[in-house]
C-alpha cells in the first residue's frame, strides 16, 4: 500500500520550475481532483464580481442560456492541457482554442491577467482550509510555474511570476473592481442553477444555500446576496471539513482523476474532440466585435 504522504514526498523530490506540468499533474489528478475541481469552479465563479467580466459574459448569453456546455467546454480545454501537456497535438489545440474565444470579444489584458490569477490562488486557498493537507510550498511554486506558461501562452501581459505575486495582484484587482451589475448577478443565478441540477431536484435549494455560504463577505456584497447565517456556514464548513479529515485516513488514490471524469460532465456522454470545444462567435452578434484582419480563431502570434 502507497503511504498516504508518499506523493508529496515525491513531489517534493522534483524541481518547481523545471518539472511544474508533472508536480501539478501529481496535485491536481491524484492528491486533490475533487477539491481542485470546486477551487476552480470558485476561482472562475470569482471573475463575474468583476462587472467588465461579468457583464460580457451576460451579453454573449453562453452562462445564462447554455450553462452546462460552457462548464463542460471550459473544464476540458483545461483538462486538455493538464492531460496531454503544453507541446502535445490536444494541449496545443486546447489553447489555440481558448484564445480563439477571448480573441473573439473585447477583453482587456487586466482582466485576463486577473482571471488567471485566479486559477492560482483560489486553489490554494480552497486547500487551505478545506484540503485533506494544506498546499506545499514545493507544490505553489509549481503551480505558479504552470500558470506563468499558460499565461505566455494565452498572450498575456505582465503575468505575475512567484505565488505571492498572483495573490498580491488577485487581491488588489479585486479590491479595486469587484462591484455590482445586473448582468453579472444574472451570471451568478444561471451558475448557482446550474450547480443545483447536478442533484435531485429537492436538495438544488440546499445545493444553493451551500454555495452561498462558502462565499466570502466580497462576494456577497457585489452580487447583492444576503449573508447567510453562522449557522448555515458552519454547517456547510463543517461538512467540509470533516470530509477532509475522513480523506485523509483513506488511501492515497493510485490512478490519476481528470476533469472529463467528473460526473458533472455531461454534454459529452459519446465522447468529443477538443477542436470542437467552446464557441465559435460571429463576428457582430451578441458582443462579438467585427474582426480586422484576423478571424477570431486565429492563433497567437
Amino acid at each position: 500500500m502507497v503511504e498516504r504522504y508518499a506523493r508529496l514526498k515525491e513531489i517534493q523530490r522534483l524541481d518547481p520550475e523545471r518539472d511544474f506540468l508533472e508536480i501539478y499533474r501529481l496535485t491536481v489528478t491524484y492528491e486533490f481532483p475533487w477539491d481542485v475541481t470546486r477551487a476552480l469552479e470558485l476561482a472562475l465563479y470569482r471573475t463575474y464580481a468583476v462587472p467588465s467580466i461579468g457583464r460580457l459574459l451576460a451579453e454573449t448569453g453562453e452562462l445564462t442560456e447554455r450553462s452546462q456546455k460552457r462548464y463542460d467546454d471550459t473544464a476540458l480545454l483545461l483538462d486538455a492541457v493538464v492531460e496531454h501537456g503544453f507541446d502535445s497535438e490536444d494541449g496545443r489545440t486546447a489553447v489555440r482554442r481558448i484564445n480563439g474565444m477571448h480573441r473573439s470579444y473585447d477583453i482587456s489584458n487586466d482582466d485576463m491577467r486577473y482571471v488567471l490569477c485566479t486559477f492560482v490562488v483560489t486553489p490554494k486557498r480552497w486547500l487551505d482550509t478545506y484540503g485533506w493537507r494544506r498546499l506545499s510550498v514545493h507544490e505553489q511554486r509549481a503551480f505558479a510555474a504552470y500558470y506563468r506558461t499558460l499565461g505566455a501562452r494565452m498572450g498575456i501581459q505582465d503575468v505575475p511570476r512567484t505565488y505571492e505575486d498572483f495573490e498580491h495582484a488577485l487581491d488588489a484587482y479585486e479590491d479595486e473592481h469587484f462591484g455590482w451589475d445586473e448582468g453579472a448577478r444574472a451570471v451568478s443565478d444561471a451558475t448557482l442553477d446550474l450547480m443545483g441540477s447536478w442533484y435531485p431536484r429537492p436538495l438544488a435549494p440546499v445545493v444553493r444555500h451551500a454555495t452561498l455560504a462558502l462565499l466570502d463577505d466580497s462576494l456577497l456584497r457585489a452580487f447583492r446576496y444576503g449573508r447567510p447565517g453562522p449557522v448555515a456556514r458552519a454547517l456547510t464548513r463543517g461538512a467540509l471539513r470533516l470530509r477532509a479529515r475522513a480523506v485523509r485516513l483513506m488511501p492515497p488514490r493510485t490512478k490519476a482523476h481528470h476533469a472529463r471524469q467528473n460526473p458533472e460532465i455531461k454534454g459529452y456522454p459519446e465522447g468529443y474532440e477538443v477542436a470542437r470545444l467552446g464557441t465559435f462567435p460571429t463576428p457582430g452578434v451578441r458582443g462579438c466585435p467585427v474582426p480586422r484582419g484576423r478571424t477570431p480563431d486565429a492563433p497567437a502570434e
